[in-house]
Parts: structure tokens; C-alpha cells; sequence
């Protein structure tokens, strides 16, 4: 039965599927494949076929397969809810046709759910399946899914916050572009994914700045145009310490506290504060946050 889309040609490793690449995109060869299943593909497929992504595939590092669930329903309104056994309000998702979808897909493994019980999505489970050949995504709508998908069928469930979404298909989407950036290749500049927020260091990211070196009185901080590339370098470090305290300070206790030399780096430069009642506070968390070992 087609699927929601042409197919591309199937990874010689496995037998044949059905995909739904967009229109003008070359057929990857290698990569990471992605499937994900959802009553909308297409909400998916767009997205993921524009800027960084939509590169992505057409390079070959990226082999997102789109399924449509209706196109396995057996009936002629092509059903894929039914009311709640035991009753309540809303509909849930019938198991037939999501079972044959996948069966029919054969996608690689694991197979996520999104819904809100599941294991919550962070940069570290980013890095975990971008290290991976591939997996799947489930998306959800309604109530839910029939609970035998959750019992027999799917590998896990994964969160992307708490927050209620109308279906799974924007969470797919923040899943694929924070898994897909980190593999290589998919990024312009390698370290961005080093520097960046939630990155190697553990921290959120220093600000940035960019021409004109002054905008409206607001100059770019010296340091930043001195050219003294040793000490650039420890004022990033000294503002992503101060940003991660400002904002995130359980990340700061995650990685044991502040070290000597960071204590040092926090007094040798001042915080560039988001707003000037934010200076009281970033001192006080300085403080508070104890001295420990070699970060």
C-alpha cells in the first residue's frame, strides 16, 4: 500500500518500505534515518525540508521517512479513533492501523512515543540516538493511543516538556532538528555544537555579539575586539558561568559547583546582565554556589 509520499529507495541492509522525502530532495544513500508515523506527515515533512534540516537530506545525512496511518485504516472514512472503552471525553487512536503501519515500514528501532509520561527529551538524549543509525517517532493525537501500542508495539515514550500539544508532530520536529545537528556533517561549523547552550561544557552559551561595534550607545565589551584571543576565551567561559548561574544554577550543581579557577574567571569578569536589577542576584548565586574541584 503506497504511503504518504513517493518512495525512496530502500537502505540495501533492509527490505522494501515506504518513505516520503519532499519533492527534489536526492534520495539519501547513508545517514540517519528517522521514520515517524502520525496522522499529519506532512506537517513533519515540510518543516524538516527547510534550512539546516531540508541540507541535511539533500546531502545524504539525513533519511527522514514520512508515514501517513490513515493509508493502513480498512474502512472507507479511513478511521484511526474510536470512543474510550469505560467511556469519557475525547477519542483515542485505534491500534490497527498504527500496528500496520509500522509493520509495513519496518523502521528502525528504537520506536518512540511522544506523549507527556515518557522519558524527559534533553541534550543528552539528543546525543544518545544522533550516535545511533536511526530510530522512529510515534505522534499522537487525541486522548492518546490505545495502551496496547504502549504494551506491545512501541520501544519507549519521550517528553519534550509539560505542556499540552494538540499532537506529536511540533515534538517530532524539535526532536529531529536536536538530533540531526549533531551529526557530523550536518553543522557549518563543528564547534557550534560544542559551544552552544547545553553543549560540552555543561553551561548555556555566552552572549554574542555582531557589527556594528556600537549600536543605539550600546558597545560591543572590549575584550571581544582586543584581539587577545587567550583572553576572549576565558571571557566566555567567565559569561557562561555567569548566564548558567543567572538562569540555571542546578546545572552548575550538576557539575559539582564552581572550581578555583572559575571563582577566579567570575571576579576577573563582570557579568553582561540581561537587566540591571539582574546584578543583586547573579552575586548572590555567585556566592551561593561553593567552591569545589576542577570543573
Amino acid at each position: 500500500m503506497p504511503g504518504a509520499s513517493d518512495p525512496v529507495s530502500p537502505d540495501p541492509t533492509q527490505k522494501d518500505r515506504d518513505g516520503s522525502p519532499s519533492p527534489g530532495l536526492r534520495e539519501p544513500d547513508t545517514g540517519l534515518r528517522i521514520d515517524v508515523f502520525s496522522l499529519f506527515p506532512r506537517l513533519v515533512d515540510d518543516f524538516c525540508s527547510e534550512s539546516l534540516l531540508g541540507k541535511a537530506r539533500g546531502q545524504g545525512l539525513l533519511d527522514l521517512r514520512c508515514h501517513d496511518i490513515r493509508e493502513q485504516t480498512t474502512d472507507v472514512h479511513r478511521t484511526v479513533d474510536d470512543a474510550p472503552f469505560g467511556g469519557g471525553a475525547g477519542m483515542v487512536m485505534r491500534a490497527q492501523p498504527i500496528f500496520e503501519a509500522v509493520e509495513v515500514a519496518d523502521p528502525p528501532r528504537p520506536l518512540l512515543l511522544l506523549g507527556p509520561g515518557g522519558r524527559r527529551f534533553d541534550q543528552a538524549l539528543a546525543a544518545e540516538l544522533a550516535a545511533g543509525d536511526g530510530f522512529s517517532l510515534l505522534c499522537g493525537r487525541y486522548e492518546g493511543v490505545d495502551h496496547r501500542v504502549r504494551q506491545h508495539l512501541v520501544d519507549g515514550e519521550v517528553s519534550v516538556g509539560d505542556v499540552v500539544l494538540s499532537g506529536g508532530e511540533v515534538a517530532a520536529c524539535l526532536v529531529i532538528e536536536a538530533v540531526t545537528r549533531l551529526r557530523e556533517g550536518a553543522m557549518g561549523n563543528a564547534a557550534s555544537t560544542v559551544t552552544e547552550s547545553f553543549g560540552e561544557s555543561g553551561l548555556l552559551e555566552e552572549p554574542q555579539y555582531t557589527r556594528p561595534a556600537e549600536f543605539r550607545g550600546w558597545e560591543v565589551p572590549d575584550v571581544l575586539r582586543s584581539g587577545d584571543h587567550a583572553r576572549i576565551e576565558r571571557w566566555r567561559r567567565a559569561q557562561r558561568l555567569h548566564r548558567t548561574l543567572r538562569d540555571r544554577p542546578d546545572l552548575i550543581e550538576r557539575l559539582g559547583g564552581l572550581s578555583r579557577d572559575d571563582a577566579r574567571l567570575l571576579e576577573e569578569f563582570p557579568a553582561c546582565l540581561l537587566y540591571t536589577s539582574d546584578a543583586a542576584d547573579d552575586r548572590s548565586k555567585v556566592e551561593g554556589a561553593g567552591v569545589g574541584g576542577a570543573v
